[in-house]
């Protein structure tokens, strides 16, 4: 089962890159293809080399203009010839030689699985962020568990299946992108877990940092719900983060006034293609503990 990895860069990371790059092409039994996108940005060149005797490799990959990270990751992932294949940010590293060996195995004996999210460890050794454990119950990122969602920057997805449905929604540019392919292969009867064994580490960062994040968070929801929840539970689902965003931002009339006005945009704006999830797909969530209205 052969593994590439795609790292996006906007080439401003370069030091960060060439850890990125090095940790993939060191893995153990991995012989990783690494298919580095620039986005709208040159590559920079980079020092890592794969190890004596490895038939791992670099390739790059240059777009016109910087298309978003779904889009960015649809192009790496067409540049792959992995069985599986590791998303990871150009600022992230493995935490260890073992992480592709751990992921060939579980990919070639559970024919059902989709993704593995892994799990994200602070480098300075700070407790980590709940946002980086993909599940309700986020209190102990050591135990692993069937989720509903995944990281994108840090996970690992049977391409056939990546392919099979779509790939990720390239319109969404940034935010939610994940969970609208998460909710594609749950449909298609897909396992997705959260695998606390493979870890990588990321700066702790907020996702404020990006300067248009309350929008696209909201516009995106609205796509997310439009594109892919029976009517009844897009309702549910878009009324339960508006009073969630009132009660967690009432402090920020900058950061409402922003996510309402990409709420706004999403209800006005095309979502792409319709597929509603099945019922019986909505109730497998209930059971996997978050239910498509959270």
């Amino acid at each position: 089962m052969k593994i590439s990895c795609v790292i996006l860069t906007m080439g401003n990371r370069v030091a960060e890159l060439n850890r990125a790059v090095e940790s993939a092409l060191n893995q153990v039994d991995g012989d990783v293809e690494v298919v580095i996108v620039g986005n709208g940005a040159d590559v920079p060149d980079v020092t890592a080399t794969p190890p004596d005797g490895s038939a791992a490799s670099v390739k790059t990959v240059r777009l016109a203009h910087n298309t978003g990270i779904p889009a960015g990751r649809n192009r790496g992932v067409e540049e792959c010839s992995g069985d599986v294949v590791l998303f990871l940010d150009d600022d992230g590293w493995y935490a260890n030689q073992k992480v592709v060996a751990h992921v060939r195995d579980r990919f070639a004996t559970e024919p059902d699985l989709a993704v593995i999210s892994f799990r994200v460890m602070d480098p300075d050794g700070g407790i980590g962020q709940r946002r980086h454990v993909p599940r309700l119950r986020a209190g102990d990122p050591e135990r692993s568990s069937p989720v509903t969602t995944f990281l994108g920057g840090a996970s690992a997805i049977r391409r056939s299946a990546f392919l099979q449905v779509g790939g990720l929604p390239e319109r969404f540019f940034y935010a939610h992108e994940e969970t609208d392919l998460a909710w594609r292969l749950l449909g298609e009867g897909y396992r997705i877990e959260y695998d606390a064994e493979t870890v990588m580490y990321h700066p702790q960062v907020p996702p404020t940092r990006h300067a248009e994040f309350y929008r696209l968070n909201a516009r995106n929801r609205v796509w997310l719900a439009r594109r892919n929840l029976p009517w009844p539970l897009a309702a549910l689902y878009l009324l339960d983060w508006v009073v969630l965003t009132l009660v967690r931002e009432r402090r920020s009339g900058v950061a409402i006034k922003a996510w309402f006005q990409g709420f706004v945009e999403g209800l006005r704006t095309p979502a792409g293609e319709r597929r509603p999830m099945a019922w019986r797909t909505a109730w497998r969530m209930v059971k996997l503990g978050r239910p498509p209205i959270v």
